[in-house]
């Protein structure tokens, strides 16, 4: 072989070479792409996850259970039966490699009514404490209610209309019933005198009062933009000295809706006359999860002549101070009101999202004193 022949040779080779370099060159890698997950509730705890994208060749999911794996699913859809209640991270990884992959997560929440539970779950307050004796209760058990219970009726008119916040509902005895051991109060989109919703509004006035002590209000609240349910106390003076200087301790408050989780969020507050000026002291608290429609709650207050502590399901949120001189009034008698008010100046009016009717559902009201 000559010379020249073996320069062509090494130069054709060269050619090729880089030729077929150029031809197998890796194109750039695809990720999944319009990844969409939706959830479905099928009931008693199964909870099915389904899921789409494009150029995927396989999903990873995760129902965020404690010490779950990521796991592989060649389909478009898995499920989970959970038992426990909480708030859980869905999380769905698209595939394109094993290691090369988009990721959507989302909040799975599931309640009393998910699990298939009794509706009547919850939590219980102990029907005892140490150092204390169970001075009345109501248990709503028997099949009427009991004579300590007074009913307002109408809208406030002609002296207080609209009970002076301008409420839309007009208070009817009807709309109050004994049901599975409760006291039911329902709110309804129904003409009555002049307003186009009616409710419910008990008190003990006159009855049942008391000064101080442990109460224990075991309750499941309605839900919805415009609803104020309400478990709360007024003194025993306020046809002598009216309000705010008769005082009040509102147990629970909450204003329905879904914007800022209202739903999920109760208060608990006091009003007085401040030396002729209104006077207020509230704070609130949030469920971890779900909405106070779910499942039954225990709203207290321990109030003594030192304080009154908030609590939910037995844990404080709220305290003030009442030893204060200008604080007398919340060291005299109150007693109870349970009621369910439709609109007013603090929850606003009902919307097209406000479903009718509601229910507010009392378990039991208990008092505990000092021995």
């Amino acid at each position: 072989m000559n010379k020249s022949f073996s320069v062509l040779c090494l130069f054709l080779f060269s050619i090729l070479t880089f030729s077929c370099s150029e031809s197998t060159s890796e194109q750039p890698l695809k990720l999944p792409d319009n990844l969409l997950v939706t959830v479905e509730l099928l009931g008693n705890g199964v909870v099915k996850a389904n899921f789409t994208a494009d150029d995927t060749k396989f999903f990873k999911v995760n129902f965020g259970t404690p010490g779950e794996a990521l796991q592989r699913v060649d389909g478009n859809s898995a499920t989970k039966t959970y038992t426990e209640r909480g708030e859980f991270i869905l999380v769905v990884q698209a595939h394109a490699t094993e290691t090369d992959f988009v990721v959507s997560s989302q909040i799975v929440s599931l309640n009393a009514a998910a699990l298939g539970l009794d509706p009547n779950t919850g939590f219980t307050s102990p029907s005892s404490y140490e150092g204390y004796n169970l001075v009345w209760a109501d248990e709503f058990s028997g099949s009427e209610l009991s004579q300590d219970w007074t009913f307002e009726i109408g809208d406030g008119c002609p002296d207080l209309c609209g009970w002076g916040n301008q409420e839309l509902e007009f208070y009817k005895k009807e709309n109050t019933k004994l049901q599975n051991g409760n006291l039911v109060i329902t709110a309804k989109r129904e003409n009555a005198g002049s307003r186009a919703y009616t409710s419910s509004r008990l008190i003990t006035k006159g009855k049942r009062s008391f000064t101080y002590g442990r109460i224990d209000i075991r309750a499941k609240m309605p839900k919805g933009q415009g609803l104020w349910p309400a478990l709360w106390m007024l003194g025993d003076n306020i046809s002598e000295v009216s309000w705010p200087k008769c005082g009040e301790i509102d147990i629970m408050e909450m204003i329905g809706g879904s914007k800022d989780n209202q739903d999920g969020t109760v208060h608990g507050t006091v009003h007085w006359d401040n030396n002729g000026s209104y006077a207020n002291y509230g704070g609130s608290t949030k469920l971890p999860f779900g909405i106070f429609n779910d499942e039954f709650h225990v709203f207290s207050i321990d109030w003594d002549s030192q304080k009154i502590v908030w609590k939910l399901d037995g844990v404080q949120y709220h305290v003030i101070d009442i030893t204060p001189a200008g604080l007398d009034e919340f060291h005299k008698p109150f007693f109870f009101i349970l009621n369910v008010a439709v609109g007013g100046l603090w929850p606003g009016n009902p919307d097209a999202s406000t479903e009718f009717p509601q229910e507010m559902q009392v378990d039991y009201v208990r008092v505990f004193q000092k021995k």
